[in-house]
């Protein structure tokens, strides 16, 4: 069994991860919440949501079960400190619970290369002033964002109460002009039931918050990441 130490903020789509252990064998996921209060859409709370001393105790709390992986399960509260700043998370992390980690962030970029792809929609809860540091994540990594839709949900609480209908609706009002994939970065977001709906809506690959963060933290486990029902980035 390959266990993952799921470093979760707020209550929102933790549920996800059990679900996601429905249809990954030999996976299984340990979700530790690293914050109690409300989960902000702002750069500021953001900042605070992914500081050192935010996530050091929790990343502490992993190791006590000797994990496969770490991963901070947060895009929101990785990217607003781009690209060097997320490694550094990584290295805190990996620091504090004795495993190899990583974000989520880190696993967009690293799941839009492994599909073989450099050119990218993004469909975002966030408001623009927080999703523009996604965007310059991504471009950081090599990525070409072009298109960005952005829907002012405040809090994460509050994507958490966003249905599939809402999920479906938000990716077919996507620009996809130019773009070989779609992004939507919110881990508070319930979108693994609907992954197989979103790709035969679009035609193109999916990436999802937790679907990637599941994903890239089991390779780092070891695990070959390969299941059905969980879109491209899981068969290939």
């Amino acid at each position: 069994m390959h266990t993952l130490a799921i470093l979760y903020p707020g209550y929102s789509a933790e549920d996800e991860f059990p679900a996601l252990e429905q249809l990954i064998p030999d996976a299984s996921f340990q979700v530790i919440h690293t914050w109690e209060g409300s989960t902000h859409h702002d750069v500021d709370s953001l900042l605070t949501l992914g500081s050192r001393e935010t996530l050091t105790p929790s990343a502490e709390r992993a190791g006590e079960f000797a994990p496969g992986a770490a991963i901070w399960a947060c895009t929101s509260g990785s990217f607003v400190y781009g690209l060097d700043g997320c490694r550094e998370q990584a290295r805190w992390i990996e620091e504090a619970s004795g495993a190899p980690s990583s974000s989520t962030s880190l696993a967009f970029a690293e799941a839009v290369h492994h599909l073989g792809l450099s050119r990218v929609a993004v469909a975002a809860t966030y408001p623009e002033a927080v999703a523009s540091h996604f965007v310059r994540f991504l471009e950081e990594n090599g990525i070409t964002v072009g298109a960005l839709s952005t829907y002012d949900v405040p809090s994460g609480e509050d994507a958490g109460l966003l249905d599939a209908e809402w999920v479906l609706e938000t990716a077919r009002a996507a620009d996809l002009t130019g773009a070989q994939c779609l992004l939507i970065p919110d881990t508070a977001l319930h979108t693994i039931a609907v992954l197989p709906r979103l790709e035969e809506a679009l035609g193109a690959p999916v990436l999802t918050a937790n679907q990637v963060t599941a994903w890239h933290g089991l390779r780092l486990a070891g695990h070959p990441a390969r299941a059905e029902g969980l879109g491209a980035l899981f068969s290939r």
